[in-house]
């Protein structure tokens, strides 16, 4: 005899989906799912030391991510909720780390550029 209430039992569901039934269950972390965070953070962080650093660790990240998006593919429930949103916060930030270092690396080339123009107009040093 069930002595729940369908409200508790639909809740119960939800818990058990979301955070595991209690019993170990089968779901595992998602491949490189912090990794792919702290890279994408670290992508963001370094994006100012004229870009290059930032553009190397976005590109691991994003690499990463895209493999271990084709792993989640492949087995959706099979992952935990809490590396999955890590793996596409990770995504989020290589990818703003990306655009930034990019930009600023292309900042940095214009720069060097006007001043190597601005070194041969006035004679050079």
């Amino acid at each position: 005899m069930d002595t729940n209430s369908p409200n508790e039992n639909q809740i119960n569901q939800q818990f058990n989906q979301q955070f595991g039934s209690g019993q170990g269950g089968n779901q595992i972390p998602a491949p490189n799912s912090t990794a792919v965070l702290v890279l994408g953070i670290l992508s963001i962080v370094t994006c100012w030391l004229y870009g290059v650093p930032g553009l190397i660790l976005s590109i691991i990240a994003m690499v990463m991510s895209g493999n271990a998006k084709k792993a989640v593919e492949a087995n959706p429930t099979g992952y935990t909720a809490s590396s999955l949103s890590n793996l596409k916060a990770g995504r989020v930030c290589a990818i703003i780390g990306l655009s930034l270092s990019s930009l600023y690396l292309l900042f940095v080339i214009i720069m060097l550029a006007f001043v190597g123009a601005a070194a041969t107009s006035f004679g050079g040093f």
